[in-house]
């Protein structure tokens, strides 16, 4: 199940935050997709006494397919690398969200050659949404 909200996807799983976020991970290893960052907001809450349902934001990409579009359009380094987060809902289930390519390319008038460039963010989701 997918609903678009604000250019917004986002994608339910019954498995746990931590196994979607270690599926992700391996699969863009697998794939030589390169993590940027990888930051646990539910973790830095708890660190400053705050509790909030288990949330991780997955920043990657890869510079041959992210650098043409950037260098194209340079205020799309707003949304680039590419963001996927995993989170756990109100209902105890796994949400995965992320920007919708098509919302980019519309966003920033992307040429379609371009804009396929981010489309793989798409199929990742939807692997580890398993």
């Amino acid at each position: 199940m997918s609903t678009l909200n604000n250019g917004i996807l986002h994608l339910r799983s019954t498995r746990s935050v931590t196994e979607v976020l270690d599926s992700l991970l391996s699969l863009l290893q697998q794939k030589g997709i390169k993590v940027f960052a990888l930051i646990d907001h539910s973790g830095e809450a708890a660190k400053v006494g705050m509790k909030m349902p288990d949330a991780k934001l997955v920043i990657f990409g890869n510079p041959l397919a992210g650098t043409p579009v950037m260098i194209n359009v340079p205020d799309i380094a707003l949304d680039l690398p590419l963001k996927i987060l995993i989170a756990e809902d109100a209902g105890g289930f796994t949400r995965i969200s992320y920007n919708a390519p098509a919302y980019l390319e519309s966003r920033y008038s992307l040429d379609p050659g371009l804009a396929k460039n981010l489309a793989v963010i798409e199929n990742l989701a939807a692997a580890i949404a398993g």
